[in-house]
């Protein structure tokens, strides 16, 4: 009995060891020890070490109790008392357009904006571009301009640059685009009307019937499908692989794309299989202020993302949604409410997350009063719907998200001009309501929208979440439209005010909803958005510690190393 007792003991001793017990678990690979380490679990979050062990954490707590799970080639990494947070997820944003914006020319940085009101500059500066990038196929630039007509800018002031080469100028809005005589023939844009009716909607031409160069909304596909054929696709992915390592270099360590399609979720899954992706990313099927419509082909490639790429660095299974667009006065409307209702409820038979863009208050209740319908038809299940910016809701719908589980995906960079983002200035609804969702207990989501805020520094929208400070910029005050006074965008300083502080959240509550509450939105947050035992090692070491400091300098934050999944991908 007592042999046949030692070799059950024996025995059981492999197992443990083979599943990973305590045995086994004194083998980490890396080390973090002496931080100021928020791990975001509620039951512990404040810790001074960490031990990864391959991709995962292996353990967290005191520095002594880590030190027992060190492997005998561990490295070691002091952080002397620096803070660590968990890897940023960035909700909603456009990798492939900010990875253009990267490579092109950037004309609206936080330190001016040079728009069409300078035609010399802007000539000066897209001529010199073009004369060191001479083998780009096609020229980005990423500038600030009216896209209400009769305003909008036209194809000659370009031409006198570049007249030989497509350039493409995305809006900041990443709503309209303007383009030269060359990206026009690129686009196959003429005298006469495109074939699609919503497509040629879009097209601003003169009283003659020319096509001025500007592209609004569902018009933007025009010049992105000629983008897609014109540059080689080593170009895309070499213009991506930059991107995601500038990324990293504010934490960011998971993005959910709020626009996409087949062709470009296999770019990244090319990059994760050459090993060359250091974000992970989830990626929706849309494109702006483009209505869906479910065509044989527009399925199949659904399902197609579905079975191909579903895992933590390439997945899909997501459907993006325009409720209202982002040009105009006003943003104009895509769906009729009947029509959004018959295609969200068959994208939820079939298994979609659905997301939904809607910048107008009217287009927020639309959204909600179709979501709950759809909760009614379809039954109660874990569908984590979303509503991407919800700047403006009424104060009858704030309730409702908590209520009907809807996920609200925002950007506290837009946040805060004098007006807020009231479409009417006139408007006494306040914008940017994150304590009222959050008190009435809704599932806060933040993220930069890049490009469209620049750069995607989370730490200046952590700060305005604090503050709510106001800013102006006199480079943009001439550009109809919705107002583009951002923190630190577009040239915009600050104007010593402070917009409906009352609406302000904590340091704390910011940071769980730049990591928690965006992977909880992109079904992830089993994996990531907590430094827990188990999870995916996705970290970043700051230069100061956020939740001490004076929140006017938090935006001063500066990244000092990003980990992705147990490896440093960038470091400072």
């Amino acid at each position: 009995m007592k042999d046949n007792r030692a070799g059950i003991c024996t025995l059981l001793i492999a197992w443990v060891m083979a599943l990973g017990g305590p045995a086994a678990a004194f083998a980490a690979d890396t080390l973090l020890i002496h931080g100021h380490i928020y791990t975001g679990n509620s039951q512990a979050p404040w810790t001074t070490a960490l031990a990864v062990s391959g991709t995962r954490i292996e353990a967290v707590g005191s520095d002594a109790a880590v030190q027992k799970h060190r492997g005998s080639n561990a490295k070691v990494i002091d952080l002397h008392g620096q803070t660590v947070i968990p890897g940023i997820v960035d909700s909603h944003m456009h990798l492939l357009y900010g990875s253009f914006a990267l490579h092109g020319l950037n004309l609206s940085t936080p330190a001016a904006s040079i728009t069409p009101e300078k035609p010399q500059l802007l000539i000066a500066k897209l001529k010199e571009y073009a004369a060191a990038n001479p083998k780009d196929a096609v020229l980005f630039v990423r500038a600030d301009f009216n896209s209400v007509p009769p305003t909008t800018p036209t194809h000659a002031l370009l031409d006198q640059a570049v007249p030989d080469r497509p350039v493409v100028v995305h809006n900041t809005s990443e709503h309209a685009v303007w383009l030269n005589g060359a990206a026009l023939t690129m686009a196959g844009i003429t005298d006469l009307p495109v074939k699609d009716a919503d497509e040629e909607h879009g097209v601003i031409r003169d009283a003659s019937g020319h096509p001025s160069g500007v592209l609004l909304e569902a018009a933007m596909q025009l010049a992105a499908r000629a983008v897609a054929v014109r540059v080689p696709v080593e170009d895309q992915l070499s213009m991506i692989e930059a991107a995601t390592r500038y990324l990293n270099s504010f934490g960011i360590t998971s993005v959910v794309n709020a626009t996409g399609d087949l062709a470009e979720i296999g770019l990244y899954g090319t990059l994760r299989d050459r090993s060359t992706l250091s974000v992970r990313t989830r990626t929706s099927f849309g494109a702006v202020a483009v209505q869906h419509h479910l065509w044989p082909g527009f399925l199949a490639d659904l399902d197609q993302a579905r079975q191909l790429y579903h895992d933590d660095w390439v997945s899909a299974n997501l459907v993006k949604f325009f409720a209202d667009g982002g040009t105009g006065l006003i943003p104009p409307l895509v769906y009729t409410p009947h029509d959004y209702e018959a295609l969200v409820m068959e994208l939820d038979s079939r298994g979609y997350q659905l997301m939904t863009h809607a910048l107008r208050a009217d287009s927020v209740h639309m959204v909600l009063d179709t979501y709950e319908r759809l909760e009614k038809a379809h039954g109660p299940k874990d569908r984590r719907l979303r509503i991407e910016h919800a700047d403006l809701i009424d104060a009858e719908d704030l309730s409702r998200f908590a209520k009907l589980s809807v996920i609200a995906d925002m950007q506290p960079t837009f946040c805060c001009g004098e007006e807020g983002l009231n479409l009417d200035p006139t408007d006494v609804v306040p914008s940017d309501r994150w304590h009222s969702l959050e008190q009435s207990g809704a599932v806060l989501a933040f993220s930069s929208d890049w490009p469209c805020t620049w750069p995607p520094d989370p730490f200046v929208s952590i700060q305005e979440t604090a503050t709510r400070q106001t800013w102006k910029s006199a480079d943009t005050a001439n550009i109809a439209g919705e107002t583009l006074d951002g923190a630190a965008n577009g040239g915009a300083s600050l104007t010593g005010k402070v917009y409906v502080p009352e609406e302000r959240i904590s340091v704390a509550d910011a940071v769980r909803a730049y990591t928690q509450g965006s992977a909880f939105a992109a079904f992830s947050d089993k994996q990531v958005g907590t430094l827990e035992v188990g999870k995916l090692a996705d970290l970043a070491v700051l230069s100061q510690d956020i939740f001490a400091v004076a929140p006017e300098t938090i935006g001063k934050t500066r990244v000092l190393t990003t980990m992705l999944g147990g490896k440093v991908v960038y470091q400072r």
